[in-house]
């Protein structure tokens, strides 16, 4: 009896293994973001973006706070989370979604491999359906994720005023780029 109850255990601990295999994670991605104006250049690095992906469902998220946003200039970075994001009210910003070519990828052989990517993304409280190409690259087991895409401010209700009109682009440069590690 005691050999079944053996035999069990190892054969569920071994299913919990092969689950958590087929996620892939960080909590270390960074997100760069641009909305330079024609004269100034506005843009801010975070390092500290959470991603998660199901490798064998294609499903994946992301979450961002916001005040993990660093820009050159403290002003600006005071100005983006008090007057334009407004980090203290919407703290984060997420995306949920899924790889719609799933099948073209092969996240345990290496090589390059084009994503075709959709799902809600929120930001400043407003969610949106979007859609943006990628690369996932394997190498040696590793995977790694980039994406660029841009995004209309005011969809989101972000405003700009007129005064400052031409220092930031109305419409803003996201680029992800994510190391991924299975999830245990």
């Amino acid at each position: 009896m005691k050999k079944v109850i053996f035999a069990f255990t190892m054969i569920l601990m071994s299913f919990n293994l092969l689950t958590a295999q087929d996620k892939i994670f960080t909590k270390t991605g960074t997100i760069n973001f641009d909305a330079s104006g024609e004269m100034e250049t506005i843009a801010a690095i975070n390092k500290k973006a959470t991603c998660v992906v199901d490798t064998k469902t294609g499903a994946m998220e992301f979450a961002v706070l916001m005040k993990a946003f660093t820009f050159e200039k403290a002003l600006m970075e005071e100005h983006f989370n008090e007057n334009y994001v407004e980090s203290d009210t919407y703290p984060k910003s997420t995306f949920k979604g899924k790889i719609d070519n799933l099948s073209d990828i092969k996240f345990a052989t290496d090589g390059t491999y084009s994503a075709n990517i959709s799902g809600d993304i929120t930001i400043h409280g407003v969610t949106k359906a979007t859609t943006a190409k990628g690369t996932f690259t394997v190498k040696g087991g590793k995977v790694t994720g980039t994406s660029n895409f841009k995004v209309l401010l005011s969809d989101y209700k972000i405003s700009i005023p007129s005064v400052v009109a031409a220092n930031i682009s109305k419409e803003a440069t996201i680029t992800v780029d994510v190391s991924l590690d299975p999830l245990n």
